[in-house]
């Protein structure tokens, strides 16, 4: 049986590495966007035609940017962040039910449901909280994507909580690059606090391997190795042969971000990925060391 991916998000960071990981895997992609264009459909064509009838697989990596700094925090900004995860997850997960060829629909969320705690470490066994604006997020994310469950149809509904993904070209390495390069990097706050990361050639082989398998339920994308905002610093500085001296203080990732967001940056919570090891994925990059000398080209 040939395969066919619909990709929503397919121009982004996450989905244009995604699509070409998948092609390499002998996957046919189409890409969901905002213009049209060759292997392309838009949102718009999605809701009046629905998938393609070729399509067995989806997955959705759709989201505006939350950390981009050059986007004020404001009321309008959490709007767009809002609607471009919730309404995507809801018009896939709707299609789906008119799409029985559709086998997997993988949705990419994030972990900001697992409130930060200094002893607990959280696995997907565990419930996720209400208790800040990104955990209402995950959770109302999640809640719009599981609607494909509904269908009787064989559609497996597969979320994958992803933490910061860690690839040269994009997110937050592209943006801390510059000031590392320069000597001038450094943790973010006390550098204390836990960051769930995962390198983005992971990211992509753990959903490719979710959907060969036709998995569901949900799998925390994250590392194995738990580290620290300071830790990954300094691996990150040392595979640039690079110091990490300077803390960025807290109050200027507040300034820079805004509170609600800079709780992405200054607190994090212990996760483990144990039902993807259970599931029999293994992970290429299970380390900051590991991680950061990948990105760096060593």
């Amino acid at each position: 049986m040939s395969k066919h991916t619909l990709i929503g998000g397919g121009t982004g960071f996450i989905g244009q590495h995604l699509a070409k990981h998948l092609t390499q895997k002998g996957h046919e992609i189409t890409v969901i966007s905002r213009m049209p264009g060759p292997k392309r459909i838009t949102w718009h064509q999605l809701e009046k035609q629905g998938i393609p009838s070729s399509v067995n697989g989806v997955v959705n990596a759709t989201g505006q940017n939350v950390l981009d700094p050059s986007r004020r925090w404001t009321p309008g900004f959490k709007q767009n962040v809002w609607n471009s995860r919730i309404n995507s997850a809801k018009m896939l997960s709707s299609a789906i039910k008119s799409a029985p060829q559709v086998k997997s629909f993988v949705n990419v969320c994030g972990v900001s449901l697992y409130r930060p705690s200094a002893t607990k470490t959280y696995t997907e066994a565990d419930q996720g909280e209400n208790y800040d604006y990104m955990s209402r997020l995950c959770l109302a994310w999640e809640e719009a994507a599981c609607s494909a469950d509904s269908t009787d149809q064989g559609c497996k509904c597969t979320i994958v909580r992803s933490g910061v993904v860690v690839g040269r070209n994009g997110g937050m390495i592209k943006s801390i690059w510059l000031p590392f390069k320069l000597g001038l990097g450094g943790p973010m706050g006390s550098g204390d606090q836990i960051m769930p990361w995962i390198h983005m050639h992971d990211l992509c082989a753990l959903i490719h391997h979710l959907m060969e398998k036709c998995e569901t339920g949900a799998f925390n994308a994250v590392a194995p190795e738990i580290a620290t905002n300071k830790s990954f610093s300094q691996e990150f500085a040392k595979a640039l042969n690079r110091p990490c001296l300077f803390n960025v203080p807290e109050f200027v990732v507040h300034a820079i971000f805004g509170k609600e967001r800079a709780a992405l940056l200054l607190s994090g919570a212990r996760i483990q990925p144990q039902r993807a090891i259970s599931s029999g994925y293994q992970f290429k990059y299970p380390t900051a060391k590991s991680a950061a000398a990948e990105v760096v080209g060593k």
